[in-house]
């Protein structure tokens, strides 16, 4: 396995070791001593899967407080450009975003630690994602931006009228409005 740094602290994309032959491939998804081996202290208590068709925009969610998660994202089928947005105040990179193409056929992964907002759009005819998440979903802590903020102007490499959202992704707020009262502080890692 190997762990990859990106411009966002703590955010990892994460390489598996991959063996191919005529029979097609095998990996290791997930191996809890290869990511402590690579300083990935998680315990994983959920994974969630999600199909979706070209345009989808999910996102961009997160949880806050006790119930914030980290996940570890990853495609089994189809094209995804996945986003992270930095929501840590005082942080460096508060309010910067990092888009990642993932495909299944790559079989990279993104670590997204809590303090931060994700999405994705799907760029394939669908998309299967797959990811865990070291918290339980407790909708009382989620928190969702928009994904058009002109603040953060992310291009999803959507058409905006060929783009599906939900109306709660839809009806989001701005992130201005949440840098009235940011749900995370930012604190430098002292070993990442």
């Amino acid at each position: 396995m190997n762990r990859i740094e990106t411009a966002l602290e703590g955010v990892y994309i994460i390489e598996p070791r991959v063996f191919k032959d005529a029979r097609g491939y095998f990996y290791e998804s997930w191996n809890q001593k290869a990511f402590e081996e690579a300083r990935l202290h998680y315990t994983w208590v959920q994974d969630n899967q999600s199909k979706s068709a070209y345009g989808t925009i999910r996102g961009i969610h997160y949880q806050k407080g006790e119930d914030a998660q980290t996940k570890l994202i990853q495609v089994l089928s189809g094209i995804i450009l996945d986003v992270i947005v930095d929501l840590r105040n005082g942080s460096p990179t508060y309010g910067r975003y990092l888009a990642i193409e993932l495909t299944a056929d790559s079989h990279r992964q993104i670590l997204i630690p809590k303090g931060f907002g994700h999405g994705f759009s799907v760029l394939s005819g669908t998309a299967t994602i797959l990811y865990k998440c070291d918290a339980y979903y407790a909708p009382h802590a989620e928190g969702v931006i928009n994904a058009y903020d002109s603040q953060l102007a992310i291009d999803w490499q959507i058409d905006r009228g060929e783009a599906l959202l939900s109306e709660k992704d839809l009806k989001a707020p701005s992130f201005a409005e949440y840098t009235q009262s940011p749900d995370f502080i930012y604190e430098k890692k002292r070993d990442s």
